[in-house]
C-alpha cells in the first residue's frame, strides 16, 4: 500500500463564507473548483505548502453537527487499500467509485469514526 499524498477537507454550508477566510483574510489561493459553471460544491486552496479542501454541504445547518472535516488520501490502488481496510475491521462507508472528475474513491471510518476518504488520483488529462 502507498500513499502518495493527502489533504483535509471541511465541510461547510457556505462555500463563498468560507472562502472569505481562507482566501481572502489567509491569502490562499483557489487552484481548484468543482464544477467548472455555477456556484462551485467543491474548492480546493493552496495555502503556502499545504492544500486544502473545501466542501459544500447544506445539511450542516439542517441537521445540526455532522462530519465537519475529513482526511483525503491518495494512494496507488484505491480498491486494494480499501479491501486491505475492510479486511482489517475498518468500516467502509462508501465502496470504490468513478467520480465524474475522473477520480476514483472510497470513504472508511478510522476507528474514532473521523472520515477517511481513499482515493486515486485521474489518469485523465487536463485541460490548461
Amino acid at each position: 500500500m502507498m500513499i502518495t499524498t493527502g489533504f483535509p477537507i471541511l465541510s461547510t454550508p457556505d462555500i463563498e463564507r468560507s472562502l472569505t477566510f481562507w482566501r481572502d483574510l489567509l491569502g490562499g489561493q483557489v487552484y481548484f473548483s468543482f464544477p467548472d459553471d455555477g456556484p462551485p460544491g467543491y474548492v480546493a486552496v493552496q495555502l503556502g505548502g499545504m492544500r486544502l479542501g473545501i466542501g459544500l454541504d447544506s445539511a450542516i445547518e439542517r441537521d445540526g453537527p455532522i462530519q465537519r472535516i475529513s482526511i483525503w488520501l491518495y494512494v496507488d490502488d484505491c480498491d486494494a487499500v480499501t479491501d486491505h481496510l475492510r479486511s482489517a475491521g475498518i468500516r467502509v462507508t462508501e465502496e470504490p467509485e468513478d467520480q465524474v472528475w475522473g477520480e476514483r474513491m472510497a470513504r472508511v471510518l478510522d476507528p474514532d469514526g473521523n472520515e477517511v476518504v481513499v482515493a486515486t488520483e485521474s489518469t485523465v488529462p487536463t485541460e490548461d
